[in-house]
């Protein structure tokens, strides 16, 4: 238990009251679920990109990627890295494809290409990756409030549910957008605080701090091998770039933010901050677990025994920072938990409204969707509650390389089916399907072959296991799907496609 000091619990107070607030003053304006699921569109494209920039940087940044450096050195922050790489060539097309072509949801564009299944198969692997990032997230800031305390981590995951849930019943996008500016300021200012006083806290200075890093390689990227049986810089690469074209060509959080800005010139200057704000700052808390290493490990400080490496940071936090610091840097971890999450529970009632409840009751009315909507965010709250808790039982170790498996694991060949619709006349349903069967046998083979129970794999097939990382799985299944159902959709025959569903509609209508 570290005492916190009357100032940085006021702080603390205040940062959550403010937010509140926000949730109420933005409830009066939710009377449709246009409203609340794209808001006013007179957002301005900083504030758009601000929300972007805030949803990729969740608890996640600000605890399990130190916890990750410290460990061992950068190379999880290769896959950040390729995000600007990949995106630079796409977003000028992407953003206003997105809002003349796809509308609301990836997933309903998926059905008017393809077909229902193809709907229901990647919303429900957006459900699933976005349930156990949520719980990751939960987890993780409410083990560092409980490190500071002393007070039981699974109480503060039941309280942090319960404010958050109530926060995105009542604000709706435009309140979630809003509180992601405000939060995603507090994220940087603790971020940079922390870099500050670690540099500046030992008599060697900031210079042997960063030297003291790349020496004991706490700054690396390796291993560089060239092999997919490891975690190697060139898995991290590969991994990065499918990561890059899912996260902001299919997911629902990322998608909805585009359609909330006025033009599409303000969608695009919107996506490329994001981009470009989210980089420096997944560095920034690299940088903050290599610096913990060196101080704790040069003879700045002594940690206590039995600390795990997810704590390192937290412990730092409640015994180095001064007194009103301590409330900022706590301050900016809620904020960076509750910026993440209302944007999750949003987007997971925008995808469950439209995807599912809208299909199966088309002549339900506005009042009756928007209402469906709220029992949604309710019932993610509940399901992300639940998964937190689950890690607070196995006490949570490598956080971050579990965030990573699950999101290869339930990638779903999604960007494969991206792609086929968009860049091929040729692929069809029948096709599709036929990738995506190949695809879920693949990843099942693999997570079997892969995964022990005690000491023993699930299945044990000998040489014929799987060979490559877990991370690669959520190459290979993109592939499958677009390679498969290319080639599948060639022996089946199917009406031609509609131009206005293809990128080269798109180009046509932007010609004239």
């Amino acid at each position: 238990m570290l005492n916190l000091h009357w100032i940085d619990i006021v702080i603390v107070i205040l940062t959550v009251i403010i937010t509140l607030g926000a949730g109420f003053y933005f409830a009066r304006k939710n009377k449709s679920t246009k409203q609340y699921f794209f808001g006013s569109n007179n957002i301005p494209a900083w504030a758009i990109g601000m929300s972007i920039f805030a949803t990729l940087i969740s608890s996640v940044t600000f605890l399990a990627y130190p916890s990750a450096a410290y460990k061992s050195n950068w190379i999880l922050l290769v896959q950040g890295l390729m995000v600007p790489i990949v995106l630079v060539c796409f977003i000028w097309v992407l953003v206003p494809l997105f809002r003349k072509v796809i509308k609301l949801s990836t997933y309903e564009y998926f059905e008017r290409r393809f077909s229902p299944f193809a709907r229901m198969y990647s919303s429900l692997a957006f459900v699933l990756t976005h349930f156990s990032k949520m719980g990751t997230v939960l987890y993780l800031v409410s083990l560092a409030l409980a490190t500071l305390t002393g007070i039981d981590v699974t109480i503060y995951i039941v309280f942090l549910t319960i404010i958050i849930l109530f926060l995105t019943l009542l604000g709706g996008i435009e309140a979630v957008i809003w509180m992601d500016v405000i939060q995603g300021f507090l994220l940087i200012g603790g971020g940079l605080l922390c870099v500050f006083i670690l540099l500046f806290k030992t008599d060697a200075g900031a210079g042997f701090m960063l030297s003291e890093a790349v020496n004991l390689k706490k700054i690396d990227f390796g291993p560089y091998d060239f092999s997919f049986s490891e975690l190697t810089f060139w898995v991290m690469v590969i991994n990065g770039a499918f990561y890059a074209l899912q996260k902001y060509g299919t997911d629902q959080t990322i998608v909805q933010r585009y359609l909330t800005a006025k033009t599409d010139k303000d969608a695009k200057k919107a996506a490329y901050f994001g981009v470009f704000a989210s980089v420096p700052v997944w560095t920034l808390f690299m940088l903050i677990g290599a610096l913990l290493y060196v101080f704790y490990n040069s003879g700045g400080a002594q940690l206590p025994e039995n600390l795990t490496a997810d704590q390192v940071f937290t412990y730092f936090i409640g015994t180095e920072l001064p007194v009103g610091a301590v409330g900022l840097v706590l301050a900016a971890l809620i904020a960076a938990a509750v910026s993440s999450l209302d944007s999750d529970m949003n987007c997971l009632a925008a995808v469950g409204v439209q995807d599912f409840y809208s299909r199966f009751y088309p002549n339900s009315s506005d009042k009756q969707r928007l209402r469906v909507g709220r029992l949604l965010v309710l019932f993610s709250g509940v399901a992300m509650a639940i998964v937190a808790l689950l890690y607070a039982a196995w006490d949570g170790q490598g956080v971050l390389g579990v965030v990573f498996k699950l999101y290869a694991i339930f990638s779903a060949g999604i960007v494969g089916i991206f792609m086929l619709g968009l860049f091929s006349k040729k692929a069809n349903k029948q096709g599709l399907h036929v990738g995506i069967i190949v695809c879920i046998l693949f990843t099942a083979y693999a997570i079997l072959t892969t995964t022990k129970i005690g000491d023993k794999l699930i299945l044990d097939l000998g040489s014929l296991n799987f060979p490559h990382h877990k991370y690669m799985l959520g190459v290979y299944s993109h592939l499958i799907v677009l390679v498969i159902g290319y080639l599948a959709s060639l022996c089946f025959k199917s009406d031609p496609v509609k131009d206005e569903l293809t990128i080269y509609g798109y180009f046509k209508m932007k010609n004239k």
